[in-house]
């Protein structure tokens, strides 16, 4: 009974102290966290194609990573999943590769060729490119729209991911009673976002190539919608 009266006690102060920084933040009005994030509101509904890279479990012998090509005026969307492990004999990797374009999705087979069949709305490029346009969550860049109601953004040092300067904001999250930390950064000139790290997690994406013609290996199929879906989303 000790045990659960402490525990109670302790998560209904640290819910108490959340809403003490959070009264504080509104009396204070809006943060340069809050106006920075606002502009990469904006920013990110003008985005057209960019890349994401999602690595987990970063271990000496285990790698994860995850990488999306998405492009809004071709309707594409190109997906490739790694996991390595070297400490097996022999070392092995489990990859798998996609190819969304309009209705259609085209997984790799082992020796190099496409099979074909027909993708779902979620994930493709027009629900990547319409959740973009309408500021809401992708599931993949960050959800700047509920970081700006639910958050606590403090202003980082700046540094540079891909080749990019950006400024890294600390992000202290309230969920429920508990509360989320991590970082996002932003690009100091164009004010959108080129990493997001979680410290709870430990995983981590970064993002590139945002507005830029992004080459894509497409089987001949592929191509032909493609071109067909030019313009359209």
């Amino acid at each position: 009974m000790g045990e659960r009266y402490w525990l109670w006690l302790g998560a209904r102060l640290v819910a108490a102290v959340v809403l003490v920084l959070w009264a504080a933040s509104y009396i204070a009005g809006p943060s340069s966290g809050d106006k920075e994030f606002k502009k990469t509101l904006e920013a990110m509904k003008q985005v057209k194609s960019f890349r994401a890279v999602y690595v987990a479990d970063p271990r000496a012998t285990q790698h994860t990573d995850v990488l999306w090509e998405v492009d809004c005026n071709r309707g594409i969307v190109h997906h490739l999943y790694r996991d390595v492990e070297s400490n097996t004999d022999p070392p092995t990797e489990v990859k798998t590769e996609e190819i969304m374009v309009g209705g259609r999705k085209y997984a790799r087979n082992s020796d190099g060729s496409w099979g074909a069949g027909y993708a779902s709305q979620t994930g493709s490029s027009t629900w990547y490119c319409t959740n973009l346009t309408l500021g809401t969550d992708t599931n993949l860049l960050p959800d700047v729209a509920k970081l700006l109601r639910s958050a606590i953004i403090d202003k980082g040092d700046k540094k540079t991911v891909n080749g990019v300067e950006c400024r890294e904001w600390n992000i202290t999250q309230k969920l429920g009673l508990f509360l989320r930390h991590g970082s996002v950064c932003i690009g100091t000139q164009d004010h959108l976002p080129y990493e997001m790290s979680s410290v709870d997690t430990g995983t981590h994406y970064s993002y590139s190539d945002y507005n830029a013609n992004i080459p894509f290996e497409l089987p001949e199929a592929a191509l032909q919608q493609a071109s067909a879906s030019s313009g359209t989303q």
